[in-house]
């Protein structure tokens, strides 16, 4: 009988052997293929495609310091179309790329097909007929103040918001939704169309949250019957909740409610 002490395990060869050899051999491959720009655009191609790539391999998180732009050199202003139209808002990148290919894209009147364009800010771009500004998006938050109105501007030369905002950034940036000149607090401004909507329209159902202040106490039956809803220039607007708020001498409550779509 052979005992642990005196067995000696032999290093096993055959297949295992022979995948490592193809492995490394396919490693090889896809380094080679990936070195020569014009193979590695066919493959972005034909995955914009949905075909089969040529590769398998799923991609590690590499070390990005060095695409990193080095300090002191010259900038450039052009963006890869993919990117261009994700920062527009329009798709992502990869989902880009196949509209691309479609030839649903037009830079300065012309189709573009070519994945590795670039756009230069002077370029018209437009994607389904719809002009496109590839900026990126920004959300300034605001304590509005008194005596501004929330307009972009005013024929009667009144305070605006934007004028709160007008270096905030460079980009052109809009409140959503919109404060009374007397109201005070939060107000979003951004260039995000899609989020912007999604605050504002009633079908989301956002809720809205205010502390009044009033210039008499509030009776509990008029409290009630806020409670009970309210019936607006526009339509009815329900209440979700009212009540006092702590500390005061019943001169300020708050309000939540949520607007909704009348049918």
């Amino acid at each position: 009988m052979m005992s642990k002490k005196n067995f000696s395990s032999e290093k096993r060869i055959g297949k295992s052997k022979a995948y490592k050899v193809e492995a490394r051999q396919k490693a090889s491959d896809h380094k080679t293929r990936h070195n020569d720009p014009a193979k590695r655009s066919e493959d972005r191609r034909r995955a914009a495609e949905n075909k089969k790539g040529y590769s398998k391999f799923v991609k590690k998180a590499t070390n990005r310091k060095y695409s990193e732009a080095k300090e002191g050199s010259i900038p450039n202003d052009k963006v890869r179309i993919n990117k261009f139209l994700a920062q527009g808002g329009t798709c992502s990148r990869r989902e880009a790329e196949k509209y691309i290919i479609a030839g649903a894209v037009k830079i300065n009147g012309k189709v573009v097909t070519d994945l590795s364009y670039r756009v230069a800010p002077s370029d018209l771009v437009k994607f389904n007929g719809q002009t496109i500004r590839g900026e990126k998006k920004k959300y300034v938050l605001l304590n509005k103040p008194k005596d501004f109105i929330t307009t972009t501007s005013d024929d009667r030369g009144r305070k605006t918001v934007m004028q709160l905002v007008d270096n905030a950034c460079d980009e052109r940036i809009y409140p959503v939704g919109r404060l009374d000149r007397n109201t005070t607090g939060l107000l979003l401004f951004t260039n995000d169309g899609d989020l912007a909507k999604k605050l504002v329209h009633p079908k989301h159902g956002v809720r809205k949250i205010y502390h009044v202040t009033l210039d008499k106490k509030l009776a509990k039956h008029h409290l009630n019957a806020i409670a009970e809803g309210v019936e607006l220039e526009d339509g009815p607007a329900p209440v979700d909740s009212v009540s006092y708020i702590d500390g005061s001498s019943r001169d300020q409550v708050g309000v939540e409610f949520t607007l909704v779509v009348i049918e």
